[in-house]
């Protein structure tokens, strides 16, 4: 490691473009989100992605619907029928 870095010509902000995207603060189920990051380690992907396709594809199917709590809830169950009776933890 050096003594001393020159960070004099570098720039704050993003390293990446986020356009058409937003950073928001979820909370899922633990063994949801266990569940898609599995599947996205085995499709070589990241679960974030897979989380975002698994909303599209519903949103696809019933647009007229919001996304509330408890529709992500019930959408998640529906793609993981074998989460369905985990019990969900206290915020």
């Amino acid at each position: 490691m050096k003594d001393e870095y020159d960070f004099s010509s570098g720039k704050r902000g993003a390293i990446f473009s986020s356009k058409g995207k937003t950073r928001i603060t979820i909370y899922l189920d633990d063994a949801i989100l266990e569940e898609f990051r599995s599947r996205a380690e085995d499709a070589g992907t990241g679960h974030q992605t897979l989380i975002n396709d698994a909303l599209k594809e519903y949103l696809g199917q019933t647009s007229e619907k919001p996304v509330t709590e408890s529709v992500l809830r019930r959408v998640l169950q529906e793609e993981f029928p074998q989460m369905a009776h985990t019990p969900n933890p206290s915020p």
